[in-house]
């Protein structure tokens, strides 16, 4: 994906769940258990936030880490290419990095 996000935003590429299965082999739908956190990879960040004083604030996560994020609150924020989901998430969104 060829997306430079601004401000402090970073885009993030959806790392799919397995698809839950009963003991029996019964495959759940994506409906049930419906997290409110999601897992995905860094692809791009913005420059950062613009502080009062006129300076940057860095981003503190880069391009490749794993992290774990809120659901965004709208599909607005979703991007869909060759079968790969992204969404567009505020660093405030991000609840941290993964391993």
């Amino acid at each position: 994906m060829n997306l430079k996000p601004l401000s402090n935003n970073v885009l993030v590429e959806y790392a799919e769940e397995d698809r839950k299965t009963t003991k029996s082999g019964i495959v759940l739908p994506d409906n049930v258990e419906k997290k409110e956190r999601m897992e995905g990879t860094v692809v791009a960040i913005g420059p950062g936030k613009m502080a009062d004083s006129g300076t940057r604030l860095p981003v503190s996560v880069k391009v490749g880490d794993k992290v774990l994020f809120s659901k965004p609150w709208s599909d607005e924020k979703k991007l869909e290419e060759n079968e790969k989901k992204y969404f567009i998430v505020s660093e405030e969104d991000i609840l941290g990095i993964i391993g």
